[in-house]
This record gives C-alpha cells, sequence and structure tokens, in this order.
C-alpha cells in the first residue's frame, strides 16, 4: 500500500470555528492522474439532466451530496443556497438562501451562511450544518425555518435523522442528539481529537435506535440513540509512527449497514466488516481509503486512497476484483447503480465498472470541475454533484 505524504494546512478559527489543525487531505508528492484509456460501452447511459445550485462547495473542501425524499432532491452550497428539485425534471420547485454573518473568505457584504453539512432529510423536516457550526432545519415543503441551533464547531458532514431525533457530528469529535422537534440537545458524545487529520468527518448512520460513526483516531463507534451512551468501539487504523503525520488514522468515510453487517474503512488502516451489536471484525483486510463502502448483493466495493477500486466477497472478504486505471484521479465515494458500480473523479468525469468484473462499462462527463461528493442513486437514477454546484442525472439502462 502506497504511504503518500501529506500537505497539512492550519485551518485558522474564521475559517472553521477550530482550534487545531486539520489536513486539507492533499498529496505534496501528487502524481499525475492516470490517462484515461479509450473502450467499448457496454451499457448506454442517458444524461436526463443537469442543473447549477449555488456555489457548491467551493473550496471548503467538504464533500457536499444531495439529500433525497418523495421524488425530490435537496441540496447546499457555500453560499447559502438550499434548494428543492423536482428529481425528474431538474426543475427547481423552491430556493432560498440564508445568512446572518459575513466572512473574509467570501467577498465583503456577503451575509450567508456557509453550508457544508447535508441536507438530510427525513419525512417534512430538511436538516443542514455549516461550516461556523450553525444547523437549521427547514421545512421541506417551502424552506421555512423550524429552528436553528450553534453548535461547537463546524459540521461537515451529513445529520442523520431517526425516531424524532437529530444525530450531528461535529469537527471536534462529538456527536451530539438534538430533538428533532425543536433542536434542543438530548445528549452529547465526545472523543479525543488528534491535533492532525484528514479533512473529512464519516457522517453519523442510525440503525435499529443505536448511532454509529467513525472518529478521527480510527474507531468506529456505536452509542445508544436514545441518551448517547457508548455500547462499543472498534479500531480500524492503529496510528503508528513517530510523527503525526504518520499517525493519521481516521475513519472518515461513510459507514455502511446492510442488516447483517457494517462495512467501513480507515485511512491507512483496514476494511471491514463488523458485527453490529458488538463491532466484532467478521472479516478485516488491510486497505486505506478515506471515502467509505457501497455494498450490494454480495459484493462490497470501496475506493483506496490512491484511486484503486476495490470489490470484496460480502460475507468472506476475499477479492473479487481490482480496477486500477483510475490511480491518481482522486475518486469519489463508490455508488451502486444496478449492476454497476459508479465513482465519480477530479476532472468531471463519471465512470461506470461492472459489479460482476470491474470492467469499464460507461463515462460520461458532467462538467470539468471535481466530484468529490457519493453519487446519490434513487430507483434507477444516478445523481452526482461537482464542487461547483452542478448536479447531473444520469440513468443506465440495464
Amino acid at each position: 500500500m502506497k504511504r503518500s505524504l501529506l500537505v497539512i494546512v492550519a485551518l485558522t478559527t474564521a475559517l472553521s470555528g477550530c482550534t487545531w489543525l486539520k489536513s486539507l487531505g492533499k498529496k505534496d508528492n501528487v502524481e499525475p492522474p492516470t490517462p484515461l484509456t479509450e473502450f467499448k460501452p457496454t451499457v448506454q447511459v442517458d444524461h436526463v439532466w443537469s442543473e447549477g445550485v449555488g456555489k457548491g462547495a467551493g473550496i471548503s473542501g467538504v464533500r457536499l451530496t444531495p439529500g433525497s425524499a418523495d421524488g425530490r432532491l435537496y441540496a447546499a452550497g457555500i453560499d447559502g443556497t438550499v434548494e428543492a428539485i423536482d428529481a425528474a425534471s431538474g426543475h427547481t420547485l423552491w430556493q432560498k438562501r440564508l445568512g446572518n454573518r459575513s466572512g473574509w473568505l467570501w467577498r465583503r457584504g456577503d451575509n450567508s451562511l456557509r453550508w457544508s453539512g447535508g441536507p438530510s432529510v427525513q419525512g417534512d423536516l430538511l436538516v443542514v450544518g455549516g461550516l461556523d457550526g450553525q444547523l437549521y432545519a427547514l421545512s421541506t415543503q417551502d424552506g421555512a425555518e423550524r429552528w436553528h441551533v450553534q453548535m461547537s464547531s463546524e459540521v461537515i458532514a451529513a445529520p442523520a435523522i431517526a425516531e424524532g431525533v437529530v444525530v450531528v457530528r461535529t469537527n471536534d469529535g462529538r456527536l451530539v442528539g438534538l430533538d428533532a422537534a425543536d433542536g434542543s440537545r438530548k445528549w452529547i458524545f465526545d472523543q479525543a481529537v488528534p491535533a492532525l487529520s484528514l479533512r473529512g468527518n464519516s457522517a453519523p448512520l442510525i440503525a435499529n435506535r443505536v448511532v454509529y460513526d467513525g472518529f478521527d483516531n480510527g474507531k468506529v463507534v456505536a452509542v445508544r440513540l436514545d441518551d448517547g451512551n457508548e455500547l462499543w468501539a472498534q479500531s480500524l487504523s492503529g496510528g503508528e509512527g513517530r510523527t503525526e503525520v504518520e499517525r493519521l488514522s481516521d475513519v472518515d468515510g461513510n459507514i455502511v449497514y446492510d442488516g447483517a453487517a457494517l462495512y467501513a474503512a480507515g485511512y491507512r488502516g483496514q476494511v471491514a466488516a463488523l458485527a453490529p451489536d458488538s463491532g466484532r471484525p467478521l472479516w478485516q483486510r488491510d486497505l486505506s481509503s478515506y471515502v467509505g463502502a457501497a455494498v450490494s448483493g454480495n459484493t462490497v466495493v470501496i475506493v483506496d486512497a490512491d484511486g484503486n477500486v476495490w470489490a470484496f466477497d460480502r460475507e468472506t472478504g476475499v477479492n473479487l476484483w481490482k480496477q486500477d486505471q483510475l490511480k491518481y484521479r482522486w475518486l469519489s465515494a463508490p455508488a451502486i447503480q444496478g449492476k454497476y458500480v459508479a465513482v465519480g473523479d477530479s476532472e468531471g468525469y463519471v465512470h461506470w465498472l461492472s459489479l460482476d468484473e470491474g470492467k469499464f462499462a460507461a463515462r460520461e462527463r458532467l462538467s470539468r470541475k471535481p466530484i468529490e461528493g457519493a453519487p446519490l442513486v434513487v430507483d434507477d437514477v444516478l445523481y452526482v454533484e461537482d464542487v461547483k454546484g452542478r448536479i447531473g442525472a444520469y440513468r443506465a439502462r440495464q
């Protein structure tokens, strides 16, 4: 496994709401993207629509992905824009721009909130967090404000909503449970944050009244949804080395649950299937990743830190295939669309690989801007968003 050096960047209090250092996860010995090779497409991909939403994630280093519910997409941007979009046509249903502050990083007089976590949706509630720690709950019908609260630091991962509780991960290592009705705090779970870590947080996952999340200390943790008490913790990254850079060991990718196991990956650590009730590893493989997993049928797909795409047997962890022709293209997390695995890259391309063999099946270009957020699949349509807020919808003919 290649050990790539990182450029460590200090994010000041004005930018991040934090007082420690965070890495933007960029290499100082950046390898050039692997040139794309020609192939004969084996599936027809239709570009259904494209739409721009605000300014996307911009230079914030976060991986924004739309939320989805009831035939609508919900997207947010670093310029304070929140928008509801008809998922079938791409038409804007409503749009709002919220804000109550100005920032030195943006033009003078811009009072927009800087969205960076979410949107997340359940029922008629939409929740989105910002770089300055604000968390807003809005109506999905028209964007009207329900409530807002100030968190302890920036929110750069999508909150989770279930059973009347909104669970928020903050960049200072906290999980916070809030009452979905009014935003009042129900509980808080705190983990120590290393002095240096990758730019990113794992989004909380709620299943069977348990909250699962990954942390910058290399651990996956399970806590009770009703009170935030810890049930178990399992380490995926050892964090070994003489320097803090060498000890980077984040679990930043989203955790996936398929009803039988949890699937998670750590940077400079392992990809593992974990028992939901105890965290006991069902299988583990040495693999460094910071973008998470996707699961379909008997296959678990992981993108490693160098841009290789791997498929493992869901039950045993046996390697099924490896696609190495997308190395150093800074791939997004994978998503499964029918018989295909889809990933976005740093040049705005979306690549479809066959789920059974990992061979290239199709390729489309959304824009010339990086696609860093995980693609979203709803029914038979895949949605991707680049860092400038352009969203594209694609249908693969199965």
